[in-house]
């Protein structure tokens, strides 16, 4: 019983590549937003006299604003940088909504066997 129920549970049937696909997708696309977010993020705030003086502090403030609702860190004070703040939460949304329903469609499909 136990030795079926392990090799169901790794059978790569075509539903899991792919949910692995659209996962891999998810967070390959997530990274690059990252990257660019902390890229304009420091372009745009370097100056402007707020919490992001190096290329370090952008990329904590891209990470988390892609990782939380809500943070401790203050907002952008450029214009460029809050449309950067916008677009980051946006996609942060876009791609929790996504990989639910990702793993939704996984589920519906899955093989009851």
């Amino acid at each position: 019983m136990i030795r079926e129920e392990l090799q169901r549970l790794f059978a790569w049937k075509p539903h899991h590549r792919r949910l692995v696909a659209r996962l891999l997708v998810a967070l390959v696309l997530t990274l690059v937003v990252d990257l660019v977010g902390t890229v304009l993020t420091y372009a745009f705030e370097r100056h402007a006299h707020g919490d992001i003086h190096n290329v370090g502090d952008a990329l904590f403030f891209s990470t988390v604003q892609l990782l939380t609702v809500s943070s401790q860190i203050s907002n952008p004070l450029t214009g460029a940088g809050r449309v950067v703040d916008v677009f980051l939460e946006l996609w942060a949304l876009v791609v929790v909504t996504g990989v639910a329903g990702s793993f939704a469609a996984f589920f519906m499909a899955a093989d009851p066997d």
